[in-house]
């Protein structure tokens, strides 16, 4: 298995939702399709 390489420009996005606080951060990471760890990280 691959490990997918995310861009700034995905991670920047990822970011700027979680820091509005509009979703819990498993909520983010199923709308992502990552971990809510990768987010917390």
């Amino acid at each position: 298995m691959t490990r997918r390489k995310f861009t700034s420009k995905f991670k920047t996005k990822v970011v700027l939702e979680a820091l509005k606080e509009r979703e819990i951060t498993p909520e983010l990471a199923q709308i992502f399709e990552i971990t809510p760890q990768q987010i917390n990280t």
